[in-house]
């Protein structure tokens, strides 16, 4: 399911382009969840607090208050992976949106063959992505967290809360599920956690220091973790 925002200061434009957005998804057989935004300063604070939610945003530039563009450069810095996409009435704007890293360009109102190749082209990067991406849901949240991002996993029970260094994300799982998804460059050492190695700053006896945090290492796991994370390190 792709995940989709819309943000335009027009009720009308918002629902002819979700309308359109919907068609272009059932003739490629894909499903979508829909977000609507009226201002740049809404969408922004609601990515505050639900970084990661998104896939897709489509932006209008000139909007009252924050324009599209002011908006697009907050978002690239909040989620460098998210598709940006441009709608707008006036073709002045076509090259600016090269900046920020944008998908497209849409001129007012899309065509069906324009919103049909944005797919496509997103589906392509999303799956792209998806190797450099951890995937999880909590409730009916779905979160796209890159793993460069991620600090360490910590488990209690069968409840999971993922660290990076802009917010937490808590889930049901276990650990060893976790392990086997993110794959390599990530280490075991405690039951309850599992690192980045290239977040861990420092090693000192049964501890590893990540920034300011300090996590233990098990003695069941510090041999291991201890060689992974000397070979780890030797590998950068």
């Amino acid at each position: 399911m792709l995940r989709i925002a819309i943000c335009d200061d027009s009720a009308e434009a918002r629902m002819t382009l979700r309308a359109a957005l919907e068609r272009a998804l059932e003739r490629r057989r894909m499903e979508g969840l829909f977000f609507e935004f009226s201002t740049g300063e809404g969408l922004l604070h609601w990515m505050e607090r639900r970084a990661g939610e998104l896939e897709l945003v489509f932006l209008d530039i000139e909007m009252r208050g924050m324009d599209g563009m002011d908006a697009a450069r907050r978002l690239r810095e909040m989620d460098r992976n998210l598709q940006l996409v441009f709608v707008t009435g006036y073709d002045k704007y076509v090259y600016a949106g090269y900046g920020v890293g944008a998908l497209g360009y849409l001129l007012k109102p899309p065509k069906p063959e324009q919103l049909d190749d944005v797919l496509s082209r997103a589906a392509a990067a999303l799956e792209q992505e998806a190797d450099r991406t951890y995937f999880c849901r909590s409730g009916n949240t779905f979160y796209r967290i890159p793993l460069k991002s991620i600090r360490y996993f910590c488990s209690d029970r069968r409840r999971v809360t993922c660290v990076t260094a802009a917010r937490t994300y808590v889930f049901y799982g276990k650990l060893d599920q976790v392990e086997q998804e993110v794959g390599a460059g990530f280490i075991r050492i405690h039951q309850r956690y599992l690192v980045r190695a290239e977040a861990v700053d420092q090693v000192e006896g049964s501890h590893v220091f990540l920034g300011d945090e300090t996590l233990p290492v098990s003695r069941a796991c510090r041999e291991a973790a201890l060689t992974a994370l000397v070979r780890a390190a030797l590998e950068e």
